[in-house]
């Protein structure tokens, strides 16, 4: 299979992000959370990396996105800004570090940006939040939004159901995604929603809409790398393409060296010194 491999080396900057929304070149966007898979990442040509605090459960086994600390962002994304040399570092805000407190956004969003030398932030919410969303913009920092489902606000809701099937809470996302535009976010997430509504979403912003459970009207996708590549078997919701089964590979692979190490034929002559 022929792969995508960018030979265009140029830094992924909030500003090429919507020239290639203005001439209809989709964006590509995966999550890393080390040093060693961002390197790939980077190296296969992705336009956005995504330090997401999905880090919470596929690296730290926690069942919510709410345990993620500050601290515990910083590392994940200055181990992964090490790795990359083209696409655009993205890091989640994690829960409790700018929700209700401007003040502490604004102090939370700079220790992130000069602690990890990311490219820019994102936050979940609209409205509720815009108030942090203004004050973060003023100091310089790029931010993308994220409407939809947003997992941290997965207590409120009791369920991780498609979002905004309802006219109400549809019409809701549509004036959070203008508020947050109109802020001067550089791009949305919208994750688990209808296809039409993301479509509408992306034809009426002027700004890239990423969508992950989205459909395919917006202008880019995004997943979790330890899902697409098939390293969670147990996680299976629709949205998800599995581009590689990695359970399989690295199970044979450990049994193979286990059942080498206790047969002594690791390490042989030509393995040691």
């Amino acid at each position: 299979m022929a792969g995508y491999i960018s030979d265009d080396t140029r830094k992924v900057t909030t500003h090429r992000l919507i020239e290639m929304k203005q001439r209809g070149e989709k964006i590509s966007m995966l999550t890393s959370y080390d040093y060693t898979m961002a390197q790939i990442v980077d190296g296969a040509g992705m336009d956005v990396i995504l330090v997401g605090d999905s880090a919470s459960n596929v690296m730290a086994g926690n069942v919510t996105t709410l345990p993620m600390t500050l601290d515990q962002m910083i590392y994940h994304a200055k181990s992964v800004v090490r790795g990359v040399k083209r696409a655009m570092v993205v890091v989640d805000m994690p829960f409790g570090s700018y929700q209700g407190n401007e003040l502490e956004g604004l102090a939370s969003a700079i220790r992130i940006m000069k602690e990890s030398h990311a490219d820019a932030l994102k936050l979940e919410g609209g409205e509720e939040i815009i108030g942090t969303v203004n004050r973060i913009l003023s100091a310089g920092i790029p931010i993308m939004g994220h409407l939809g489902l947003m997992p941290q606000s997965i207590n409120k809701y009791g369920t991780y159901t498609v979002r905004a099937k309802d006219e109400a809470e549809a019409d809701k996302l549509v004036r959070d995604a203008h508020l947050l535009e109109e802020a001067g976010c550089f791009g949305i997430v919208l994750e688990k929603v209808p296809a039409v509504l993301a479509e509408r979403v992306a034809n009426e912003l002027t700004i890239p809409v990423i969508g992950i459970g989205a459909g395919g009207g917006v202008d880019g996708q995004v997943l979790v790398i330890q899902d697409m590549l098939g390293m969670n078997n147990g996680f299976r919701p629709r949205f998800l393409r599995r581009y590689a089964d990695l359970h399989t590979i690295m199970t044979d692979a450990i049994s193979h060296y286990i059942s080498d190490v206790k047969n002594l034929d690791f390490p042989n002559e030509k393995e040691q010194y």
